[in-house]
């Protein structure tokens, strides 16, 4: 199909035809469709939307321009998570473990850290021989054995994606609402779970910052992914605030243990139980949330979820000791504290600058080809609605040698606002979109 005449009618508006959508996807795959073109399209779309028919053609076609993951050998309900992306988002290595202790197949392929937001991926290889590439006969059989997985996604996974993905980065179309969801979803479909439970972020510190866009954003990807024939359900939560205290990949597993363990409440472990409850709801193992939260709540405390990380990690040449010894984790040589310039209370973060400081520290990219440092980050030691006096500690820095610690300072600086009144903490769960029964 002529590529122009696919461009200008959804430059005049006009719905696209399967057909040509299909076309499109080829033709980035193929690279028969030169980057200018691709561009035209996409900036088209950006103007003029898509049908939902079409957005769900476009996530389909995409899906299928690479490997498609057959995971019907793996016994019962397949169910995955995926997080817009977050600070100190770290539900995936508790939920993982915890939902497979309840029951659940838990086959998870994740990324690693893009901007000011962590990845899990980054998060397992902090694990001394954590292997986080398995085979997929190896990845099936490890799900069937334990109940759980998570590795990379494999590089002919959606490719039509990355394509588009990096050409929308250049051309101020990453914000299109059906790029988005196709982006999202095609690698979702690609990987093969039967039930998608979705963690769409809301804040400063999120891909959408307004709660209008991120409940549209949560909605759309509902409806568009049970339209190809999974499940989808989504919570919209907040990122005006790191979720949990410790941000950096070793410090974030470290958390994540203590968790499991026991030893850590707030907002952190409220979401994964939120999360994994949807999950146990849409494996089909827990008759409502409720019954999902309790599920969750009793393999916490009979260290079943713990058990469960820990057989995961020897399962993908980890060293499980971890789990009991957490010195074993790469650990910072630096500390250095930044402490409130005045009393009051603490009413607002820009958690994308904490996000961002804690790259310059070495725990993210700053261009795609650097190392990360596993070991360095910061620990949140206060929180919006806390009171705090004039120097006392806002949060800690674990640097390194390497670490630009003049820069992250100079974004946390500006991170933090006060006020003379109380303010109260930001909302944790701003809807939750389950998929029709």
């Amino acid at each position: 199909m002529d590529p122009v005449k696919i461009i200008a009618r959804k430059r005049d508006g006009l719905e696209l035809t399967r057909d040509e959508i299909q076309s499109f996807v080829t033709g980035v795959t193929r690279n028969s469709w030169p980057d200018y073109q691709i561009a035209a399209l996409l900036m088209a779309i950006r103007l003029a939307g898509m049908t939902s028919r079409e957005t769900v053609d476009l996530t389909m076609a995409m899906a299928a321009s690479g490997d498609l993951l057959d995971l019907s050998q793996i016994t019962g309900v397949k169910v995955d998570k995926h997080s817009t992306g977050g600070v100190g988002d770290t539900t995936t290595l508790i939920l993982a473990p915890l939902v497979a202790a309840c029951g659940a197949k838990v086959a998870k392929m994740s990324g690693r850290g893009l901007g000011h937001t962590g990845g899990t991926l980054d998060k397992l290889e902090s694990i001394p021989g954590f292997s986080v590439s398995l085979t997929r006969e190896a990845f099936i059989r490890q799900v069937n054995d334990i109940s759980v997985a998570v590795i990379g996604q494999t590089a002919d996974l959606a490719p039509a994606d990355k394509v588009l993905y990096a050409l929308r980065d250049v051309t101020a179309t990453v914000d299109s609402l059906p790029l988005i969801v196709s982006s999202i979803l095609s690698k979702k479909i690609a990987a093969g779970c039967d039930a998608v439970v979705l963690d769409v972020k809301t804040g400063s510190g999120a891909i959408i910052p307004t709660l209008e866009g991120s409940i549209e954003l949560a909605r759309t990807m509902v409806e568009i992914g049970c339209k190809t024939g999974r499940r989808f359900s989504a919570l919209v939560t907040d990122m005006d605030q790191p979720l949990g205290n410790y941000i950096g990949n070793a410090l974030e597993f470290e958390e994540a243990v203590r968790v499991l363990r026991g030893e850590v409440t707030g907002p952190l472990r409220d979401v994964s139980m939120e999360l994994g409850a949807q999950m146990l709801l849409s494996a089909g193992i827990a008759s409502d949330a409720e019954d999902g939260k309790n599920r969750l709540e009793s393999a916490l405390a009979s260290g079943q979820g713990l058990e469960k990380l820990r057989a995961m990690i020897a399962a993908q040449s980890g060293d499980p000791r971890v789990v009991d010894d957490l010195s074993l984790l790469p650990q910072a040589p630096g500390r250095e504290s930044v402490r409130a310039a005045r009393s009051g209370y603490l009413c607002g973060m820009r958690t994308g600058d904490i996000g961002n400081a804690a790259r310059l520290l070495g725990a993210g990219r700053i261009h795609k080809e650097d190392a990360i440092d596993p070991s360095v980050g910061l620990i949140m030691r206060a929180r919006i609605g806390d009171y705090v006096e004039a120097g006392q500690e806002l949060c800690v820095l674990h640097t390194s040698p390497a670490s630009d610690v003049a820069g992250a300072r100079a974004l946390l600086d500006g991170a933090f606002s006060f006020s003379d009144t109380a303010a109260d903490p930001p909302k944790l769960i701003h809807a939750i979109i389950e998929a029709e029964r």
